[in-house]
């Protein structure tokens, strides 16, 4: 088909008739808007058009509004302050009715021609009006009466003709909000006035919350009624709680106990009322309710328990809270909002009993209070019967806390206490070992991510160590305990799977070092002799590792084995003699794990290092002091292995295979030779240099040939020092600075061919090996 124009400049017209139909229409939208403006707007409204205006009509109004309201307000204060005294009983009353009438009635005049604004200024005027006249006639028509009895009847008389002028008037924002505001007077100052002491005070506080509470959920309270209410609520029954609270904390009963309790359940129908359109507002009134009804329940309880049961009196209330948030029915909000109360009174009530728990296990206080374990019981029950992991893990760590508070609580004798947590110790661990094991018919573990199983383990840990802290003082007691101990982590090591193997395998290495140190006190060992017999731990690890070969438990295990090793050469270190043959022995065990190709490199240097220390150690004891003796045993195992390495990879470098046997050979005795007045030593000493060094130079190893080079130096350095001290005494001393300055001239002038000499000799030690 043939276009005309052609395709690209037919599309170009369309984008461009596009665009001024865009542009037409964006005009035709604002002209709407300001049509719209113009129609709706006040006829007072300034149009929009005309520019330079600074302050808008309806904000200068507004201005100007308030303005003239303070200035009415300040006249009356000062015509009733002032010049009250001064009119008759008659003309005081004509004035102020007068006034008054008139400010209360122009604002239905002035709504009825649309001037909202100056209406609700009038309108604020004439309720201060009001105010004014109940103290005109407080102070000429009742002048004996109290005064706070009079401000309560007041309070309450302003409160109703404020409301009933804000349903007759219904376009004014004022009166309405402000009889709310002034509701909050009569009840309690009525309370006050009756000198009946501080709980009427608090109801009367309570039943005016309420009363909020009903303005603030009634279906159609009125223009701004509602946050005022809300607000009012909080504050006048944010008191009564604390009113309330602080005798319930001092006295308890069911006095202060009633209105905490007749507060929660005003606090939960205002949760269950906003549920559904304010979720946020309905947890907050939730916890508010939850909070006050644990403290209540808990204030009646407290009457009738003794003192060390009030905490167990609060926890009952707070689960019982918590059964009321569980039930069905209960909305989404109110549900959060009480569990939350619930749980942090729980938390409050664990935090209690834990420092009591730990002071009994750590030998600060000699048993523990049967409250105290009703307090772990009961949370452990409550989060065992959550459908939730971490509340299980919960759970199960606090049955921990109550099985090892329960040997304090019962008094038992050491010997029972000790059994006691040993059964309870195993039976942690065999819990362990069970969530680590697969069920039967299935391919994964029981315990999916491992955190019941870990914190099973972890208990079975905690508790070994409180049952081998339990057992100090006592050998025989140690020796059972640490017994058992090794028994039972190791049968959890062959049972258990995965990482519960692992540590379970290494806590065994730990309670039998435990156990040979308390087996070697109890036979009345020397603490030197003891470390001898702590190497049996790394001897048995050395075994098991050689037994699992490549299984992830040998390393862990193997490296708890050293660790008791190192404690052995610890706890032989009084003794230099009995420190050697640890030393020794711990080289063997680490030679014989070099044997093995997985553990070869690390152990067979380890094994190095040990025989080394040993036989320095052994030297030390004897009084050796030469050291050739300390340096030799190191540097010819040191050129042996060198000497191998060269073998099996001929390109390895000499520094690598030959350095540290040489250095190790050389420079302990040159140090020795530079402060050896005698001449064995250093000739000996320049012999071997020589000997290294021509050895080099033959092998062209840089090594040997600069080692040795170096040493036999600085060995002829220091035999020629003193003959070249005296001959440089017996010159003149104008010929030193005359040598050294020809000696630098002949340098300089054969600068280049030092140079070229220096880069030829770089190039033949780079040659070498």
């Amino acid at each position: 088909m043939d276009n005309v124009p052609p395709p690209a400049e037919e599309l170009m017209l369309l984008d461009r008739e596009l665009a001024q139909l865009d542009a037409r229409r964006s005009q035709l939208l604002a002209r709407r808007a300001w049509l719209l403006s113009v129609l709706y707007a006040p006829a007072a409204a300034v149009p929009p058009s005309r520019p330079g205006a600074g302050t808008a009509p309806r904000s200068a109004q507004n201005v100007l509004l308030a303005l003239g309201g303070v200035l009415l307000a300040v006249a009356a204060i000062a015509f009733t302050l002032v010049s009250w005294g001064s009119l008759g009983i008659g003309g005081r009353a004509a004035v102020l009715a007068t006034v008054t009438a008139g400010a209360l009635a122009a604002p239905l005049v002035l709504l009825r021609r649309r001037l909202a604004s100056t209406a609700r200024a009038v309108a604020s005027l004439g309720l201060l009006l009001t105010v004014l006249d109940a103290y005109a006639v407080h102070r000429v028509g009742v002048p004996g009466a109290d005064a706070v009895g009079y401000a309560a009847v007041a309070s309450a008389v302003l409160a109703a003709l404020w409301a009933a002028y804000g349903a007759a008037a219904r376009g004014l924002r004022v009166p309405l909000p402000a009889a709310v505001v002034a509701g909050q007077l009569p009840l309690p100052l009525w309370a006050l006035a009756s000198d009946a002491g501080a709980l009427p005070v608090c109801w009367a506080l309570l039943v005016t919350a309420g009363l909020d509470v009903a303005v603030a959920v009634a279906p159609r309270p009125g223009t701004g009624v509602r946050p005022v209410a809300c607000a009012a609520a909080c504050v006048t029954g944010g008191w009564a709680v604390l009113i309330a609270s602080w005798f319930s904390v001092v006295d308890g009963g069911a006095g202060p106990a009633a209105p905490l309790l007749a507060a929660a359940a005003l606090a939960g129908y205002g949760a269950w009322r906003t549920a559904a359109g304010a979720e946020s507002w309905s947890v907050a009134w939730a916890v508010v309710a939850g909070a006050v009804a644990v403290a209540g329940g808990g204030g009646l309880v407290r009457e009738a328990v003794p003192v060390q049961w009030v905490v167990p009196g609060y926890l009952a209330a707070a689960v019982a809270v918590g059964a009321v948030a569980v039930r069905g029915g209960v909305p989404r909000g109110v549900r959060r909002g009480l569990a939350g109360a619930s749980v942090a009174a729980q938390a409050l009530a664990v935090a209690w009993a834990l420092p009591q728990v730990a002071a009994a296990l750590v030998g600060v206080r000699p048993g523990v209070p049967w409250a105290v374990v009703a307090v772990t019981v009961t949370v452990a029950g409550v989060l065992a019967s959550l459908p939730s992991r971490p509340a299980r893990c919960g759970a199960l760590a606090l049955a921990w806390v109550s099985a090892a508070a329960l040997p304090g609580a019962l008094a038992l004798p050491d010997a029972a206490a000790s059994v006691a947590r040993l059964v309870v110790t195993a039976g942690f661990l065999v819990l362990a070992v069970r969530l680590s094991r697969p069920a039967a018919g299935q391919d994964g573990a029981r315990d999916a991510d491992g955190s019941l199983g870990d914190t099973a383990l972890g208990g079975a840990l905690l508790g070994a160590l409180v049952a081998a802290a339990g057992a100090r003082g006592s050998e025989a007691a140690e020796v059972a305990v640490l017994g058992a101990l090794t028994v039972l982590f190791a049968g959890g090591a062959v049972a258990g799977r995965g990482r519960h193997r692992t540590v379970a395998a290494c806590a065994a290495v730990v309670a039998a070092t435990g156990f040979t140190g308390a087996a070697s006190a109890a036979a009345g060992l020397p603490v030197h002799l003891a470390g001898v017999a702590l190497l049996a731990v790394p001897v048995a690890t050395s075994a098991v590792g050689a037994a699992l070969r490549r299984h992830p438990v040998a390393v862990p295990v193997e490296l708890a084995g050293a660790a008791a090793g190192a404690l052995a050469a610890a706890l032989a270190s009084a003794r230099p003699a009995a420190l050697a043959l640890v030393l020794a022995l711990a080289g063997v065990v680490a030679a014989a794990t070099a044997v093995r190709p997985e553990r070869r490199p690390a152990a067979g240097y380890t094994a190095t290092a040990l025989f080394v220390a040993a036989t320095w150690v052994r030297l030390a004891a004897s009084g050796v002091s030469s050291p050739e003796a300390y340096a030799l045993p190191v540097a010819v195992p040191a050129l042996a292995v060198g000497v191998l390495r060269r073998r099996h990879d001929p390109e390895a470098s000499s520094w690598v295979a030959y350095g540290p046997g040489l250095g190790t050979a050389l420079v302990p005795s040159l140090f020795a030779a530079w402060g050896d007045p005698g001449w064995p030593r250093p000739l000996l000493l320049g012999l071997v240099a020589l000997a290294v060094t021509l050895l080099g130079a033959r092998l062209r190893l840089q090594a040997p040939l600069l080692l040795g080079g170096a040493v036999l130096a600085l060995v002829g350095l220091h035999e020629l020092a003193p003959h070249v001290v005296q001959a440089v005494g017996a010159l003149p001393r104008w010929l030193p600075p005359a040598m050294a300055g020809l000696l630098l001239l002949v340098v300089g002038a054969t600068y280049e061919q030092r140079l070229r000499d220096a880069r030829r000799l770089r190039d033949t030690l780079g040659r070498m090996g």
